[in-house]
């Protein structure tokens, strides 16, 4: 337990001191524009994702891994938001909390492993794609001093940790922004700041319950919208670990990351915060920066904090250039330039499933979406792979009576039919063995393609015998097959 702690905590205290500054500071503006997303005061945005970033330091399944107010789930608040208010935006937040846990209870994390590699790419790609074309309107119609400061910006960050000595003790992203800001105060150009997309709070946040009747109809208004929230936000956190998980070669417990993001959530929205989850581009700026532990998420939302408070003059003044520069680091960071690297080697199915992923989530700027449509077409290109791997063969039987058929594969719903074709019916035997040693019968739809084949035998005046049925096979034969059974049979061939 203690070695525990110190490895969370305490093992990488300058990177990940050092990095919870660089993040705080790249928070600022991402949570100022997600609550103009929303529809909600800036303040909103930048209380989530103190509180975000601070509690899930303690209760998140994954170490390093930044949580915040996020665009995915201030696109989902904008009707609540404008048909019922701030107060409804609360308690929709909390529920969103408390559904998260239960969420972590029901170890519903666990479901991730249905989500295969190429759609996990394809999220990734989709994510690095969002996270540039998010910076365009800060390059779109602007001076020459916005794109001097960029590239300024750009090179500073990949070029900084080649100089000697304090190169690689310091995060180039950090020296980034103090730099450029301090070209920005000394010059004067006429350039976006952080001051311009909203107002800085001035005061700590406070304990706030929601101001909503604590009925039925209010349950009813905020449900649906809790429910989508829990969703995406879930989703958007689980892929964001793998990502992680990825990045720094460590495994993370998902599920304790589902309550801790419940937990979260409630804590955010007791202090008037907008619902938030985990941020894949804060979560590499960390990794980037040289954070690794909790400290760094914590550190990250206690920066953020005492700069929008007590710092605000200063950090107002902080060119928008410069976290342009650092996020579009991120984006070519995030990136998976192998894989269209691989597009020529991999398999064709795997290439639709991850191009077709990042098509969705682009076009819809919803992840949920994009990473729904990515498991069901490889969970369908699957199907089809493994159903086709069946292959039934049939010789005379030794003694000249009959017919043999043997049976290799997977049989389910989308092998059924093949399996059904492959007996011939219309050959006059007295008896057919069917040998299912080396098959296996994994659902209904498999287990009536079998009862066709023996009652139509059977019709035709053949003795059919089964044999080889493994032991799960023979389970579901015995409890579903109805082939020994007349009125069933009956019953059955009346509908064809």
């Amino acid at each position: 337990m203690i070695r525990s702690i110190k490895q969370d905590w305490f093992s990488n205290i300058k990177g990940d001191a050092l990095s919870g500054i660089v993040v705080a500071l790249a928070l600022i503006p991402e949570a100022i524009a997600f609550s103009i997303i929303a529809g909600v005061d800036p303040k909103i945005g930048l209380y989530a994702s103190f509180s975000m970033a601070v509690i899930i330091a303690f209760a998140g399944g994954r170490p390093g891994m930044i949580s915040a107010a996020t665009g995915a789930m201030a696109l989902l608040m904008v009707t609540l938001v404008k048909e019922h208010g701030l107060q409804y935006l609360l308690a929709a937040t909390l529920l969103t909390g408390v559904l998260q846990i239960i969420a972590g209870y029901l170890r519903l994390a666990d479901l991730m492993r249905f989500v295969s590699r190429s759609v996990v790419t394809g999220f990734v790609n989709a994510l690095a794609i969002l996270i540039f074309m998010a910076q365009l309107p800060e390059l779109t119609n602007v001076s020459w001093h916005v794109y001097a400061m960029t590239v300024a910006g750009l090179a500073i960050i990949y070029l900084f940790p080649y100089v000697p000595v304090i190169g690689k003790t310091l995060p180039s992203p950090l020296i980034c922004i103090l730099v450029l800001t301090a070209v920005y105060i000394l010059t004067g150009m006429d350039i976006r700041t952080v001051g311009d997309m909203g107002e800085l709070p001035d005061t700590l946040p406070m304990f706030l319950w929601p101001e909503v009747p604590l009925n039925l109809e209010t349950l009813m208004i905020i449900f649906p919208y809790s429910i989508m929230l829990t969703v995406v936000g879930l989703l958007e956190s689980m892929m964001t670990a793998t990502i992680v998980d990825d990045l720094t070669d460590t495994p993370s417990d998902k599920n304790r990351e589902c309550k801790g993001q419940g937990l979260a959530n409630i804590g955010t929205g007791l202090i008037g915060g907008m619902a938030g989850c985990a941020m894949i581009g804060q979560s590499v700026i960390n990794i980037k920066s040289g954070g690794r532990g909790r400290l760094s998420t914590f550190l990250a939302g206690i920066f953020l904090l005492l700069m929008v408070v007590f710092l605000s003059d200063w950090v107002s003044q902080i060119p928008m250039a410069a976290l342009v520069a650092v996020m579009i680091m991120v984006s070519i960071g995030t990136f998976s330039w192998s894989s269209l690297r691989d597009l020529r080697k991999h398999p064709l199915s795997t290439n639709i499933v991850m191009v077709t992923t990042v098509i969705v989530v682009v076009a819809t700027h919803n992840l949920a979406i994009g990473v729904f449509v990515g498991v069901l077409l490889a969970a369908l290109f699957f199907a089809n792979k493994v159903g086709n791997f069946m292959h039934i063969a049939s010789d005379e039987l030794e003694d000249g009576r009959g017919r043999s058929y043997r049976v290799i594969g997977q049989v389910f719903f989308a092998s059924s039919k093949r399996f059904s074709a492959a007996f011939d019916f219309k050959e006059s035997v007295e008896k057919v063995v069917i040998d299912l040693s080396r098959a296996h019968f994994w659902d209904i739809t498999a287990v009536q393609a079998l009862d066709m084949v023996v009652i139509k035998f059977r019709r035709e005046g053949t003795e059919v015998e089964l044999i080889g049925l493994n032991e799960a096979s023979a389970t579901i034969v015995d409890r579903f097959a109805v082939h020994d059974d007349p009125a069933a049979v009956e019953k059955l061939m009346g509908g064809h």
